[in-house]
């Protein structure tokens, strides 16, 4: 691993991207953050971006020794059908033109519903739209790291939740921050079932050394994530004792998101991923706890943090 190496996140600026951020410029690494935004920190560098257009896909890229794609789109199926396609394609010809490393933050839609426990070696079952669009993608990038010539590594996390998720985490915008405002808590169709959850910070540490490590080239990787999974039930519980407040909830029922789905088009899109919630949802991460000996933080730990995260924020 050659010193002073290119590391440029394109997709800066989201939970993911600023959770590395942190964890790069820790290690006092030379980082170019990438967003349409122009997402700025104090030690990186910053460059505007769209990266369904080749030309900026490659300014961007250019020069880099690793690239992490953490781009997050509008959630919505039509965005991803157009978009994603061309951002993985304009990633991957820009990745090779300048012989860098690409590593993926991917999701685990393309699972679909899954009886049992995911790991790296689950196969690709999608049951939503998104799912598909994710499991193309995802094949696409598969092809090139067998191909041969380009290095990558798909890195997958459950839904996460943590500090910079403050706007994206369901966990934390259902629960954690009406907790915080003094309101009852929500969760999805059903407290009762286990949900993993992984913890931004933790995918920050971990797709560091994913980076740093030669050995884990061309591979999937889960990225750490606390076991056992998680109940709608628990992880309130465990925000009312971290606040000091009453573990009060409700369960906003399926039919309720169904109805809902005619007027806003974010509940729309939702509705088809339900099945996360109407059934136990486990995410193993043994593979990278065991070869990397990470220990993922622990849920009582990350409400804490995230908590904390969220004052400081004026939450």
């Amino acid at each position: 691993m050659k010193k002073n190496e290119k590391h440029t996140i394109l997709g800066a600026g989201g939970a993911i991207g600023n959770s590395l951020t942190d964890e790069l410029l820790k290690h006092q690494e030379n980082v170019r953050l990438v967003s349409r935004s122009g997402a700025a920190v104090e030690g990186a560098e910053s460059v505007k971006g769209d990266f369904t257009i080749y030309a900026d896909t490659l300014n961007a890229v250019q020069g880099s020794d690793v690239v992490y794609l953490c781009a997050g789109l509008q959630y919505d199926s039509r965005v991803w059908e157009e978009q994603w396609p061309k951002i993985m394609q304009n990633t991957i010809d820009a990745c090779k033109h300048e012989n860098a490393k690409l590593i993926f933050f991917d999701n685990v839609y393309m699972y679909g519903k899954v009886e049992g426990t995911m790991t790296e070696k689950t196969p690709y079952n999608p049951s939503s739209k998104k799912g598909e669009i994710r499991a193309r993608i995802a094949r696409k990038l598969e092809d090139e790291m067998t191909g041969g010539e380009l290095d990558a590594i798909i890195a997958r996390s459950a839904d996460f939740y943590g500090p910079y998720a403050l706007q994206t985490s369901i966990p934390y915008v259902m629960a954690i921050s009406k907790l915080l405002k003094g309101k009852k808590a929500q969760w999805l169709v059903d407290a009762r079932k286990l949900h993993s959850l992984t913890y931004t910070l933790d995918c920050g540490k971990a797709l560091y050394l994913l980076a740093k490590n030669p050995n884990a080239l061309n591979q999937v990787w889960h990225l750490p994530t606390y076991n056992p999974a998680i109940t709608g039930e628990e992880f309130i519980k465990l925000g009312a004792k971290e606040l000091g407040v009453a573990p009060k909830y409700s369960v906003l029922p399926k039919m309720m998101v169904k109805l809902g789905k005619l007027f806003d088009r974010t509940i729309y899109e939702l509705d088809e991923m339900l099945y996360q919630n109407q059934f136990d949802y486990h995410f193993d991460s043994t593979k990278f706890n065991t070869y990397f000996k990470f220990e993922p933080t622990s849920y009582a730990d990350g409400i804490r943090e995230t908590i904390a995260f969220a004052k400081e924020q004026g939450a």
